[in-house]
């Protein structure tokens, strides 16, 4: 609850916020986990974090909240998805990967996808990821412009990836013009405090060698970031070793789009040779793990790219493929999956999986200067569960409950920049009811279709 600093000002020196924490999860290099401490704020920065009780003598505020129920850590990355596709949630359920995509979302797609469709779809989702705890998301759709500025106004953190493929999309008549439009945009939006714009081609199966390489160039030249859709499924392997002779990774790898800005996304086809080109490369992995089990597309090694230095991050996926944005879900999904596939309780632990979620995200979306984690000099990203529900009892390891409970129903606060985006479960910059009426027309709409 907020409430007005009664400190003695000419004794303390004034901040814009002050949040005091029950249990404050920091994600910073030395791992803290700490109690009853506070983190000062001014303009949207992070100053100081101390114990409250010295907060009280050293900082004053006109704004303060007392989050003394409560675990405290920084705002959620999810690191891919496809906002938009939030309309075509339960449209198509149940079919193998390329059924799904081939014969149900991209007819449907066809039909529907515009600007309107884009910026209205963007917001549900947007609604939904601030609600269990997300501040950062990145994007991969058509129409990256409307989600820019959908994000924008409702205050959220955006790495936006736009969409290249090699035949005409809703978003322009092939490569030339996208990549045309995608400088553009990149151009546009270099300096901004929220939104980071990068390249987005679809897959290795979708985009041609003279694509992809003139990609690279524009990475190399902006350090704009890539984000692939890549090694996918073992048909997506056997393909390309078909076609091409070599495997996805070896190709991109031989085409110069492996860096360090690059982001694979699903990575569920991983062997030796993959790891090592990752390694070399410092490219990173996005795991989508809800997303892959619902397709059946495979596993992800996660513990064991993790285990090779190569940095894993998490993402929901669009929510026509999973069905939801919750991260607080897709940890403990990550996690339980992990232990599985390397047949060891101890791989992916809840730090671990939280990291993805967090500060490794950051990496891969090459923010970790700004977010990520709770620590002086990094904008004030910030989220907060509440423990007053009986699934929060006992409290003996608040990483542990975010990582194993289901908890994302208690997300409480959420703050970007320093700007509250959801109080006490409230959505803030964001007219709920109006989105439930937009979103009701646009099922009326696809479902007559």
């Amino acid at each position: 609850m907020a409430q007005d600093s009664t400190a003695d000002n000419s004794t303390t020196k004034p901040v814009q916020q002050l949040i005091n924490c029950r249990w404050l999860i920091t994600m910073d290099a030395q791992k803290r986990v700490i109690e009853n401490h506070s983190i000062a704020i001014n303009n949207g920065v992070i100053v100081d974090i101390l114990p409250s009780a010295t907060a009280k003598q050293l900082y004053s505020s006109d704004n303060i909240e007392s989050l003394d129920n409560h675990i405290v850590f920084p705002g959620l990355i999810n690191t891919h998805g496809h906002l938009a596709m939030t309309l075509l949630r339960g449209y198509a359920d149940d079919y193998s990967l390329h059924n799904w995509l081939n014969d149900h979302i991209w007819p449907a797609e066809a039909k529907f996808v515009s600007a309107e469709f884009v910026s209205d779809g963007s917001e549900l989702a947007m609604a939904e990821m601030i609600r269990t705890g997300t501040t950062t998301f990145s994007d991969g759709y058509f129409f990256p412009e409307e989600v820019a500025k959908k994000a924008i106004e409702v205050g959220m953190r955006a790495c936006i990836y736009t969409p290249i493929l090699n035949f005409p999309t809703a978003w322009g008549s092939g490569p030339e013009e996208t990549l045309r439009k995608s400088e553009a945009l990149i151009h546009e939006y270099q300096d901004h405090s929220l939104v980071n714009i990068g390249l987005g081609p679809h897959a290795p199966y979708t985009v041609s060698d003279e694509v992809f390489s003139h990609l690279a160039q524009v990475d190399k030249k902006t350090q704009c970031g890539i984000m692939v859709h890549l090694q996918e499924t073992a048909q997506e392997v056997e393909d390309s070793i078909e076609q091409y002779g070599m495997r996805p990774t070896e190709r991109l790898d031989k085409l110069g789009v492996l860096g360090p800005r690059t982001q694979c996304v699903h990575m569920t086809q991983v062997n030796d040779v993959d790891i090592e080109l990752l390694q070399k490369n410092k490219s990173h992995v996005l795991h989508c793990p809800e997303s892959n089990l619902k397709l059946a597309s495979g596993f992800c090694p996660s513990q064991r790219l993790m285990d090779a230095g190569v940095n894993v991050s998490l993402g929901t996926d669009g929510a026509a493929s999973n069905n939801d944005l919750d991260m607080l879900s897709e940890m403990s999904t990550a996690s339980i999956l992990a232990k599985s596939v390397a047949d060891n309780a101890l791989a992916l632990n809840a730090y671990d999986s939280l990291a993805m979620a967090t500060i490794n995200g950051a990496k891969a979306l090459n923010i970790a200067d700004k977010t990520g984690s709770i620590e002086a000099g990094k904008q004030a990203d910030i989220c907060a569960v509440e423990l007053s529900a009986l699934n929060a009892l006992p409290m003996y390891n608040p990483i542990s409950y975010l990582a194993y409970t289901n908890c994302s129903h208690q997300v409480s606060h959420v703050w970007v920049q320093g700007k509250k985006l959801l109080d006490n479960g409230e959505l803030l910059t964001i007219n709920e009811a109006t989105l439930r009426e937009t979103t009701t027309a646009w099922q009326e709409k696809i479902r007559r279709s």
